[in-house]
């Protein structure tokens, strides 16, 4: 029986900010050192410390998972200056979703033992495979993705292993990048060891081990007490959908739950999984359901965040390995989205594991009566390769957000990415290292989900080619639109234009020529409740901000402008007339949500009712 072990209250606060400021030291050292536009500038990476009983500690971001590591080298045989690499989808436990994504891991040691792991995983330009950037659009098999490699030793004791680091270099279009890349997450990985080190010198084993117990436990306690308390027991049932996966022609590919709530249990939520659709051919498959789905659990759990009392309360509370015990995943058999077999693609699978942060988010608004916020897309890649000015081949490919959903309290938010930190490739940046200009970077009128708390907007990007060239994408919501709730509109899908050609959301190699214009739209977030419940005054604001055109004004929000852009003033009683109108046209027990245009064409115009899932 393991021995209960007490933490000193003061020296918990203090472990607690070291784990902390660790963290984002390591973060700021890879970013610094790091070459990779998509590492350096649009910090698509991330780093996590998990304690020697591989629980993640920290709370600032996701992470991959140690499980690996251990699994395949015993920790009584680490050293010193060992460095721990894998990217194998099938192999990391759940910890890792496609390819691109490549982590290492580092053990602490303390007395000669180890005594827990620093950890940085991070999507980098092109590991191989059959497109740059390694995310082949019509893949059927993980092979067709890039270079796949198990948990290996990458540094023994110090000393970097150069055969492995030659194949994996050898394998990418993007070598220089990619060496720079791991040279900089390794060593911000080891320096991060040896600053937890320190703390373990400093405090003792015992003592800091006590505080790691009672940092995951206070999760454990508040998730409990604070956020799950206000789940009224019962069963719901919630499903969205992936709307292409690049093989098939679009239809809708079901990720379903089912969440049971139990208070008196000592596991109080059980979400099943079962009624998720068969995996797909192409690469939209995302393998969740390795070591009990803990990953999932600590991706899913931050959306729960948003039960706490007021929104500064849920920005305090960090998700960290406390959130699993709370959590029970049960998965369906072998053979669908959620646990595909080898060797399904996966490259595409932020259509999966993004979709089920919204699906979380929709029963839990169905469980409550609204008090979540409306759905929200806020990650897809877009990019451009070819030869540059001076001839040689280059790769520019972005992580573009888009706007989140309105909340009960508040409109959504603009141009925000899912990743912590993420951000757009910076235009001045962009335009000195590849060939094209950046025309326009602005907001996306009219695409946030009309409601009482209007929904985020997301990116309008135009990029004039300077050169021939060849355009990518891997985007969902492209057909779909992000769900408004409780009476809030859909936002508007994902888009892209190239002289007025319509892209769809899974391209390769679309050829662009010198001189045409690439226009990038990314999705809205959902509004929430009634958008003729918005204040006029409000909708008037949003019109001078560019945020809303005055159509959309007139349309969607049944408001009445009249006066010039920067003097727009409503007119009460046509906005009182056209809201009535409106009103009337609405069914007293219209859908709860609102899924967009898009969807019943997808469904073969299956009525909200007969979905019954309402």
């Amino acid at each position: 029986m393991e021995r209960t072990r007490t933490a000193d209250p003061v020296l918990v606060e203090i472990v607690e900010g070291t784990l902390a400021s660790v963290e984002m030291e390591v973060e700021t050292a890879i970013a610094r050192t790091a070459r990779s536009p998509m590492i350096r500038d649009a910090h698509d990476f991330r780093a996590g410390i998990h304690d020697v009983r591989l629980r993640k500690l920290t709370g600032r971001s996701y992470s991959a998972l140690v499980q690996p590591i251990v699994r395949d080298f015993p920790v009584t045989e680490m050293k010193p200056g060992d460095v721990f690499f894998h990217n194998d989808v099938y192999l990391s436990e759940g910890g890792i979703g496609h390819l691109p994504d490549l982590c290492v891991t580092v053990p602490v040691f303390h007395g000669g033992e180890v005594v827990a792991f620093v950890q940085a995983f991070g999507h980098h330009d092109d590991i191989g495979g059959g497109v740059p950037g390694s995310m082949p659009s019509n893949a059927r098999s993980v092979f067709e993705e890039g270079l796949m490699v198990p948990p290996i030793k990458l540094w023994d004791e110090g000393v970097p292993n150069r055969a492995a680091l030659t194949i994996m270099t050898r394998n990418s279009r993007m070598p220089d990048s990619l060496a720079g890349d791991l040279d900089a997450e390794c060593s911000a990985c080891l320096m991060g060891a040896r600053r937890l080190g320190e703390l373990f010198d400093r405090y003792g084993r015992e003592a800091v081990e006590a505080c790691f117990d009672a940092i995951i436990s206070n999760t454990t306690e508040t998730f409990r007490r604070e956020l799950l308390a206000k789940i009224p027991e019962g069963t719901h049932v919630w499903e969205d959908y992936a709307e292409h996966d690049g093989v098939d022609s679009p239809r809708l590919h079901t990720q379903r739950m089912t969440l049971t709530v139990d208070h008196s249990a000592q596991v109080p939520l059980v979400i099943d999984f079962t009624g998720t659709s068969p995996q797909a051919k192409g690469p939209i498959n995302h393998a969740g359901d390795y070591a009990d789905g803990v990953f999932l659990k600590k991706w899913l759990a931050p959306i729960l965040r948003n039960l706490a009392d007021t929104p500064e309360r849920m920005a305090e509370l960090d998700v960290n390995e406390g959130v699993v015990p709370l959590i029970e995943m049960r998965f369906p058999e072998k053979g669908t989205l959620l646990t595909p077999i080898f060797p399904a693609p996966t490259n595409a699978r932020t259509f999966v594991i993004l979709r089920l942060l919204g699906v979380l988010a929709g029963v839990l608004a169905k469980a409550t009566g609204g008090r979540m916020p409306a759905d929200q897309e806020t990650i897809r890649y877009t990019g451009v390769y070819g030869d540059g000015l001076d001839g040689t081949p280059y790769l520019m490919r972005e992580v573009l957000g888009g706007g989140s959903g309105g909340r009960w309290y508040a409109d959504g938010e603009d141009t925000i990415h899912v990743v912590p930190d993420s951000r757009n490739i910076p235009v001045e940046f962009a335009e000195s290292r590849w060939p094209f200009r950046v025309e326009r970077l602005g907001l996306a009128r009219d695409s946030g989900g009309p409601g009482l708390y209007r929904g985020g907007l997301g990116y309008d990007k135009h990029l004039r080619m300077l050169r021939d060239a060849s355009f990518m994408s891997i985007a969902d919501r492209s057909i779909l639109s992000c769900w408004g709730v409780n009476g809030g509109r859909a936002g508007r899908p994902f888009v892209v234009e190239i002289e007025g050609r319509e892209m769809e959301g899974l391209v390769d190699d679309s050829p662009v020529r010198a001189g045409e214009i690439i226009r990038v739209r990314t999705t809205g977030g959902g509004g929430w409740g009634s958008p003729l419940d918005r204040d006029p005054a409000l909708v008037a604001a949003d019109v001078r901000d560019g945020k809303v055109s005055i159509e959309g004004a007139h349309d969607d929000y049944g408001v009445i402008l009249s006066g010039p852009r920067d003097d727009l003033r409503v007119d009460a009683e046509a906005t009182e007339t056209r809201r009535a109108k409106l009103r009337a046209l609405i069914p007293a027990d219209g859908p709860f949500f609102d899924r967009g245009p898009g969807f019943p064409t997808l469904s073969g115009g299956l009525p909200y009712a007969e979905l019954d899932l309402m």
